[in-house]
């Protein structure tokens, strides 16, 4: 008989105990895998939404807002550009795409976000290797009134191709527009913000009442932006203004009137505008330190890399969350070493008669003292494997309710490379938790364990 047989049949004989301890220490490796599955989702998505832009142009302001209104959309704008400063960064021959962004609706079915673009949007990649696909079009919105929606959108609110929708004006009233699009693509999932959100022509984002700014409020507000005069923006928009005067006096004279035309460029505004570099992958890289820089220093705006925004907010926010995290599952742990310490320690006193007979029979002493530290190897190996499948189990139970309240994409069979180590940490553990032990059962005397 050998001494793994020997030692779960020790086990056996405290089943209760043993089955107790391993599970306290099947939880804490549950909770870690937890975490560190959740938290390589967590930073996945952060790391990779936005990937595929160098920059994201926005009004002066939080990098950190401008990232997360623009790119995750769960932050509000912070003002809006001048339609002429995007038609610039357009001409720019160090830009390849420049796609304007126009934010602060929603629909009014499920209230999800509403992103005023370009069809130019969809061609680009939203992280590198990876691009949009809607349906069997990638171009869905070429009209003024299409719109194409995500899968996580489609799915909640039960639309499909041909849907109708209307858009919800952000602000005190919350007022409903008349206008509606028809969804002309759903987007396959991506894991990603997108899946959340509807996608509207610009053309139609403008021609919507309350989103074309009043032409006095915009002459001054590009005049302040170019650090121009308002006679120089007045001189550069004669022929729009002028006709925005004459649709406003026939408006005056007759109620009835209303202009469904395009709308002129000195209306336009957009929230952000995401600028993809030309060239190979050094020099969008030198492109890219160039401009922020140009734009920090002297720039009307501000450019942000999303990459180098989330990974700040990572570290400094997620990262600290995800080791408070793993603090707590090596406490759990350390607990749980301290348990199968109590356990075998205890029952040392109950097996005096037990370890001496095995002396007296033959065994040695470092064969007990290893026999007692197999022991509590055992009981950690098994609560590490247990936790192992029950951190695995917990996820692929939570990842359906999760996908489907946050169209976070998890994949429950990945495996973090910080799993691998579970198991040699365990053993270190249970080595040393039940040396103490051991060395009791080494140190036990043969006489005084028969009389016993």
């Amino acid at each position: 008989m050998n001494l793994i047989t020997i030692a779960f049949k020790n086990m056996k004989q405290r089943s209760l105990s043993s089955l107790l301890t391993s599970f306290s220490v099947a939880l804490g490796v549950a909770l870690m895998v937890a975490v560190l599955i959740l938290n390589g989702v967590v930073t996945k998505l952060f790391q990779e939404t936005g990937s595929g832009y160098d920059l994201v142009v926005g009004p002066k302001g939080s990098a950190t807002q401008l990232i997360l209104s623009t790119i995750y959309r769960i932050d509000r704008p912070i003002e809006n550009l001048p339609w002429r400063y995007y038609q610039q960064w357009t001409e720019d021959p160090r830009v390849e795409h420049a796609i304007p962004v126009n934010l602060g609706d929603t629909t009014e079915m499920g209230g999800f976000p509403i992103v005023g673009t370009t069809p130019q949007y969809f061609l680009v990649e939203y992280a590198p290797g990876k691009k949009f696909r809607v349906g069997a079009d990638e171009n869905s919105i070429r009209g003024t009134w299409d719109a194409v929606v995500g899968s996580e959108v489609a799915r909640k609110n039960g639309w499909k191709k041909g849907s109708k929708f209307k858009m919800v004006h952000s602000g005190q009233d919350d007022h409903i527009h008349e206008e509606e699009f028809t969804i002309q693509g759903i987007l396959s999932p991506t894991g990603t913000p997108n899946d959340r959100t509807a996608f509207v022509h610009i053309d139609g984002f403008f021609m919507l009442s309350d989103h074309s700014k009043p032409v006095r409020e915009a002459i001054r507000a590009e005049a302040k932006f170019f650090d121009e005069t308002e006679a120089e923006v007045i001189e550069r928009h004669k022929e729009d203004i002028d006709e925005i005067l004459k649709h406003e006096a026939q408006a005056a004279e007759d109620e009835h009137h209303h202009a469904h035309g395009p709308v002129p460029d000195i209306q336009k505004e957009v929230t952000s505008i995401l600028l993809v570099m030309a060239g190979n992958d050094l020099q969008r890289t030198n492109r890219t330190i160039i401009i922020q820089n140009d734009l920090r220093e002297n720039g009307p705006a501000q450019g942000a890399n999303p990459v180098r925004v989330m990974a700040s907010l990572i570290t400094n926010l997620v990262g600290n969350i995800r080791l408070a995290f793993l603090y707590m599952t090596g406490l759990i742990i350390a607990v749980s070493g301290i348990g199968i310490f109590v356990s075998i320690y205890n029952s040392m006193s109950d097996r005096k008669r037990e370890i001496a007979i095995m002396r007296a029979l033959g065994a040695r002493r470092t064969t007990v003292f290893s026999l007692i530290l197999l022991e509590s190897v055992l009981i950690c190996l098994l609560g590490g494997v247990i936790g192992l499948l029950l951190g695995h189990g917990v996820v692929l139970a939570a990842a359906p309710i999760i996908e489907q309240r946050s169209g976070l994409l998890i994949d429950p069979f990945v495996f973090n490379p910080v799993e691998f180590i579970v198991i040699p940490i365990l053993i270190v553990m249970a080595s040393i938790v039940g040396f103490l032990p051991g060395l009791t059962a080494y140190k036990t005397d043969v006489a005084e364990g028969l009389q016993s």
